[in-house]
Parts: structure tokens; C-alpha cells; sequence
């Protein structure tokens, strides 16, 4: 389900849940019971408020953190080619087939479909690459240093490269996110108990509930930064390497 369905039934549960504590006569309560009500659904949003935070925070932190790991393997693929062209015309292939391992992968990871992104294996281009790099057969010194550093540096891309594809894959549990949207079902429903049926408070709790849905949409879209409209753009991993003739 995606993260714009999940925030829309979060929307839904909580602002009806605020609407059926207007329906409630709560005003005819006695005062102790009202005290009771508003010391637990100040309790339940406390907590629910902590860990709207907590998940912000880890959200972010997580988008940020893959976002450094498509840097830092735009870099390294940047330096293998550097590298590769550096060793001379016998890494030509192995140059194109770098190139030709990049769309693949940005395919594979930045999915467009409704299909789940797979577990990582090893593409056809990939292996080959390796292969072609480290059956190079250096005539110098100058060369055996080069080669050296390439495969390390092929080494150092195919692990952002797993790590990027396992991260795609992780995501917040959703029992987890269903207790949440319970918190704040609660919440919504204590704020309707005691309120007179009026329009300005309808109007109050539609906004209230929609900022509330929101911050769960931010936090699922964070979560899955490679897909939605809060992605990580592909454009630079794909125009890393310039094209070459021949």
C-alpha cells in the first residue's frame, strides 16, 4: 500500500474519531470523569507525540543517510572510470561496461511500478565487469597500482550498491503505524467529547486531523526514498559518466 493510501485511512480513522466525540454527550459527564478523560488523553498524546518525533527523526535520518550512499557511489563509480581510462586502451571495454551497468541498476532500485524491490543478486554486467577488470593483465608498475585501485574501488561501489538495495527494502511495521493511528484516534475523539457541535469545530478538527495524516505520509515517504514524491533524483547517478565513442 502506498504512502498516500496509508495516510489517507489514517485521516479518515482519526477525523472520524473526532467526529464521534461530538456525537458523544460528553458535557453530561461529571467533572471528575472529565478530569479523568483529559489527564488520559493528555498521557496518549504525550506518548504519541514522542513518538511522532522519534519517527521524524529516524525517517530523516535514514533519507539522508541513503542519500550520502548515492554520493558516495556517483564518486567512487566517477574514480573507477577515471582510473580504468588511466590504464590505458586495454580497459575500454571494461569502461563501457560500466556504463552499462549503471541503468540497470538505477532501474532495479528506483522503482517506478507497484512491484517491491527485489533482493540483491549479481547482474550479468556487473559480474561481467569484474571479470573483465580484474583479468587486466598490467604490463608496468604504474598499471599494477592502477588495477589495484580499480577493483578496490569496484569493491567499494558494489557495497553502497548493496547496502542501497537493502535499505529499499526496510520499512515501518505496520502494526506499529496501526497503534499509532489508535493514539491518535484517541486523541481526536477526547478533543470532540467535550466541544459543542459547531461548525468552527468540525473546520478545527478536519485541519487538525489532515496536519496529523501528514505527518505520517512524511515519515512513510522518507522511509521509502527511492519511490513517491519525496525521492532521491536518479539523474546524477545516471549522467555520472560521459559517454564513449567506439
Amino acid at each position: 500500500m502506498s504512502p498516500l493510501a496509508i495516510s489517507m485511512i489514517a485521516f479518515g480513522i482519526v477525523f472520524a474519531a473526532g467526529l464521534a466525540g461530538t456525537i458523544l454527550p460528553g458535557h453530561r459527564f461529571p467533572e471528575g470523569t472529565k478530569d479523568v478523560v483529559r489527564l488520559g488523553a493528555g498521557l496518549v498524546g504525550t506518548i504519541a507525540g514522542l513518538v511522532l518525533g522519534l519517527l521524524v527523526g529516524s525517517a530523516n535520518n535514514s533519507y539522508e543517510a541513503q542519500s550520502n550512499e548515492v554520493q558516495r557511489m556517483i564518486t567512487d563509480v566517477i574514480l573507477l572510470d577515471n582510473l580504468l581510462d588511466q590504464y590505458g586502451p586495454q580497459a575500454h571495454q571494461a569502461r563501457l561496461l560500466l556504463r552499462a551497468s549503471i541503468g540497470p541498476f538505477v532501474e532495479r532500485v528506483w522503482k517506478t511500478g507497484k512491484e517491491p524491490v527485489e533482493p540483491f543478486k549479481p547482474t550479468a554486467t556487473g559480474e561481467a565487469l569484474y571479470l573483465e577488470i580484474d583479468g587486466l593483465v598490467p604490463q608496468d608498475d604504474k598499471q599494477r597500482s592502477i588495477k589495484a585501485r580499480a577493483l578496490t574501488f569496484f569493491i567499494d561501489a558494489a557495497q553502497s550498491r548493496v547496502s542501497l538495495q537493502q535499505r529499499a527494502l526496510t520499512s515501518i511495521p505496520m502494526p506499529f503505524l496501526f497503534v499509532l493511528i489508535g493514539w491518535l484516534a484517541i486523541i481526536f475523539m477526547s478533543f470532540g467529547l467535550f466541544a459543542e457541535r459547531h461548525y468552527s469545530v468540525l473546520l478545527a478538527l478536519f485541519i487538525f486531523a489532515l496536519s496529523a495524516s501528514v505527518s505520517i505520509f512524511l515519515i512513510l515517504e522518507l522511509t521509502h526514498p527511492f519511490t513517491g514524491f519525496v525521492r532521491i533524483p536518479n539523474d546524477p547517478l545516471l549522467n555520472a559518466l560521459p559517454p564513449l565513442a567506439g
